[in-house]
């Protein structure tokens, strides 16, 4: 990747430039914010150029038709199987259009969502009951009887698990509920939860952007409105996005690595004395870093200055000054909010990455 324009020059021509005083400019720039968007993978681009070359509209009679509705449903298997998903998978613009689906389209009387949801949950589900988070835990309501509950499965701003089990989904099935699992974060990386309907995102782990799946136990837990995928979305169906979709996600099963694991969880380490920790259990992938003076705009400014791609925040909101939504509903106090911003790994980052950041994080604090 090429480095900032401007920075680097003027970097170059005055040596007493520096925004950490102790640290020297990389000279090519890191990207440490998988979780807004991952970079495409190779795969999946090989795939999509594939897609391109055969495309023809999957639901038309005539034998390109058929070839493309051939290699579209190949690929809808092929997610299937990397996911460990045995039931229906419709084909979406992404996870707010699925998510949407699923939220306004379940045969549910009542949608109850935990106070830490993205905010495509809550414009989907304007009318909906928060659910409070304590500890990384999802308190459910006592009534459950015709309830769709709305969990993300990791949360985007700090890596909480909050479906580390099939507790909850034990608990809302026996209630007479529906749970909806938010796995945009998670897919290609943990095991599915047990859940009635599941989000993905292609783009989140190293797909094409416009393309996500919403997974369904069945068919009938949704109203249909006609048109494509078995006529429950609307639209021509996306055969290059599904084909590089497909790809990625493949990719993505197979590095699960313990070497991959490794570079995470050394990272993750390392970062433990200003890690914000928000429940129980964390993954390695997407950290919380809380400063102990500087303020996460300041922090954002002066890495990006540095190389470094970071965030504050979920990338629909990390524009805003006005204190995270999400962290608020950990209950994390406004001057940690304040001073934290958010580090995520994906398929692209390497040891040298983060280590390099390591290294400017602890610069920043002389």
């Amino acid at each position: 990747m090429a480095g900032t324009p401007g920075v680097a020059g003027y970097i170059g021509a005055n040596r007493q430039f520096a925004i950490f005083s102790s640290l020297r400019p990389i000279t090519e720039r890191i990207y440490l914010d998988h979780a807004a968007t991952s970079p495409l993978r190779p795969q999946a681009l090989a795939a999509m150029e594939e897609g391109f070359r055969l495309w023809a509209n999957p639901s038309s009679p005539h034998a390109e038709g058929r070839k493309a509705r051939s290699a579209l449903e190949d690929a809808r298997m092929r997610i299937k199987r990397s996911l460990g998903w045995e039931s229906e998978v419709i084909f979406t613009s992404g996870a707010s259009e699925a998510l949407a689906i699923a939220i306004t389209r379940s045969k549910t009387r009542r949608t109850f969502i935990s106070a830490v949801e993205h905010d495509a949950v809550l414009r989907a589900a304007r009318d909906a009951a928060l659910l409070s988070v304590e500890n990384g835990t999802t308190a459910l309501p006592d009534d459950l009887s015709q309830a769709l509950i709305a969990i993300q499965q990791i949360n985007p701003e700090t890596g909480a698990v909050l479906l580390c089990d099939n507790e909850s989904y034990r608990s809302i099935s026996e209630g007479g509920g529906l749970l909806l699992a938010d796995c945009s974060q998670s897919a290609g990386k943990l095991d599915l939860p047990e859940c009635d309907m599941a989000v993905v995102s292609a783009h989140k782990l190293g797909g094409p952007v416009g393309i996500g799946a919403l997974l369904v136990r069945d068919f009938a837990l949704l109203e249909p409105v006609g048109g494509h995928e078995r006529g429950y979305r609307a639209g021509t169906e996306n055969l290059p996005g599904a084909l590089g979709f497909a790809a990625a996600v493949e990719a993505a099963s197979e590095e699960r690595t313990k070497e991959f694991a490794e570079v995470q969880g050394e990272f993750a380490r390392k970062m433990a004395p200003w890690r914000l920790l928000t429940g129980e259990n964390h993954v390695d992938h997407i950290l919380a870093l809380t400063h102990p003076t500087t303020r996460a705009q300041a922090l954002l400014i002066r890495f990006d200055a540095l190389g470094f791609a970071v965030s504050a925040g979920s990338a629909c909101s990390s524009g805003t000054l006005k204190k995270s939504r999400v962290l608020e509903g950990f209950g994390v106090e406004d001057d940690v909010a304040a001073r934290t911003i958010r580090i995520s790994l994906g398929w692209s980052t390497t040891q040298a990455d983060v280590d390099s950041f390591a290294d400017a994080w602890l610069g920043s604090m002389q």
